[in-house]
């Protein structure tokens, strides 16, 4: 591949020099960029005629020529919908570096490679030429993301050894189980050589049925809704189980949302992220929302998904809009200059209105028949994606390991130093489920120090 030098950057700690390449035969509108020592890579591939899809490639210095076992990769998938993983993922929760740029202690980076990708096109520095061609299911987001893993494999000379772990968020996980069932269906037909190591479900919306009916009770029990208001809860949420039957997912989906402005009302604001806090305490600005949106239920619940994780950035200088729309922005030169990066694209939230509600624990069959290493892990204080929700839609799994599974007692986990127990493990075969004690939704976020254990265990990394 022909290669030319760029000039040296400016800022001494983010615009390091860069090496622009050539595109490869057959995808003439991808480019890759990178640091001339391979550290990292960041790049456009073209899914589809005008979507592309961005990516960015961390080397762990762990990685070492010689590993006693197959150096891990992790992708990150973001959930939102339409929440971006190259900016809240990475620089909010396992990337190298925090909002303020300085190294993060936690980053995952230590027990493997990374990968974050904004996706689907639309999400972050992804983009489409026409709004027509956001991805309207789940399952287009994962042809989209294969291509992307086709195209990486080339680009990324260590993906052909380093086995594969896509790790999900929240509706992430929606994108976690159909990508996965891509990929070790292309795998199987010989048509994408890479090795899936494995899919970790993170908080996931895997089935909004068994989470939605898991509020009431949930938030009965710590007190932050009343019997009055818990009878009123049940019943829209009965409703929005019966739409779901009915197969009427937009019209639950917007029910769906009427429940939890119900519970944001009848609770006194429970941040649904956290139920030992209060939405209040993250406020969330119609100036977050998309340039030219408007404040709808939709999509003010779209960027409630991020406003937890922004709220919770501490007292620094930096703010992740400033960091992604300057200085990262400038960092990757490859961003179009008019393109405008937010938290949430309110656009590809919208544009999955029809899927939004419909359940992907067939997926999660198919893996584990496939003999795939499928991991749950949900976050104690979570309401929006419950333990108790994730626990339900595991029940329904119809893999032949499920009774043996249920069957096994928990195993305590520890962290470091610290006093007490941080989590809880199951594992039969190739399902495993861990309890995080004190996180909500964001679990790398709320149990930095447990999740990177976790993760280390995950991917049986060598640094582990």
């Amino acid at each position: 591949m022909d290669r030319c030098c760029c000039p040296l950057a400016l800022l001494p700690l983010l615009l390091l020099c860069l090496c622009l390449c050539s595109p490869r035969a057959g995808s003439a509108a991808s480019i890759t960029t990178g640091t001339p020592d391979g550290s990292e890579r960041w790049g456009y591939v073209e899914v589809r005629p005008k979507a592309h899809l961005f990516w960015w490639y961390y080397k762990s210095p762990q990685r070492t020529s010689t590993p006693t076992k197959p150096w891990p990769t992790v992708l990150w998938l973001q959930g939102g919908p339409g929440a971006s993983g190259v900016g809240l993922g990475n620089f909010l929760e396992v990337g190298p570096l925090d909002v303020d740029l300085k190294p993060r202690n936690s980053t995952w980076l230590q027990k493997a490679d990374l990968i974050f990708v904004d996706n689907p096109v639309g999400v972050g520095y992804s983009y489409v030429e026409d709004d027509s061609l956001l991805v309207t299911t789940d399952w287009q987001q994962a042809a989209d993301a294969t291509a992307l893993l086709r195209a990486l494999v080339q680009e990324l000379p260590t993906l052909r050894s380093s086995p594969l772990f896509l790790v999900a968020e929240s509706y992430g996980g929606k994108y976690a189980a159909t990508l996965g069932a891509s990929v070790a269906r292309a795998v199987r037909a010989g048509e994408l050589k890479i090795t899936l190591g494995g899919v970790a479900l993170g908080d996931s919306w895997i089935s909004p049925e068994d989470f939605t009916l898991s509020y009431t009770p949930l938030l009965l029990s710590v007190s932050r809704l009343d019997d009055n208001a818990g009878g009123e809860a049940s019943k829209k949420a009965q409703k929005i189980k019966d739409q779901i039957a009915a197969g009427q997912f937009e019209a639950s989906q917007g029910s769906w949302i009427d429940l939890l402005d119900l519970i944001d009302t009848k609770s006194g604001n429970v941040d649904m992220y956290n139920f030992l806090l209060d939405s209040g305490m993250d406020p969330v600005s119609a100036d977050t929302l998309t340039a030219g949106s408007s404040p709808t239920p939709s999509s003010v619940q779209a960027v409630k998904y991020s406003a937890y994780l922004v709220g919770s950035q501490g007292s620094g200088s930096n703010t992740i809009d400033d960091i992604m729309n300057g200085v990262i922005k400038e960092k990757l030169r490859i961003v179009p200059k008019d393109l405008k990066w937010v938290e949430v694209s309110t656009a590809v939230y919208n544009a999955l209105v029809n899927d939004f509600m419909k359940p992907r624990i067939d997926e999660v069959d198919e893996l584990l028949s496939y003999g795939v290493n499928v991991t749950v892990y949900n976050g104690q204080l979570d309401v929006i994606c419950s333990t108790d929700g994730a626990e339900a839609w595991v029940q329904k799994l119809k893999w032949d390991g499920l009774k043996s599974f249920l069957s096994l007692p928990r195993q305590s986990l520890y962290c470091g130093q610290s006093q007490g127990t941080k989590a809880f493990v199951r594992s039969y075969k190739n399902l495993h489920f861990y309890w995080i004690l004190g996180a909500g939704h964001f679990v790398p976020a709320d149990q930095p120090c447990i999740a990177l254990s976790m993760i280390g265990s995950i991917t049986n990394s060598p640094a582990s």
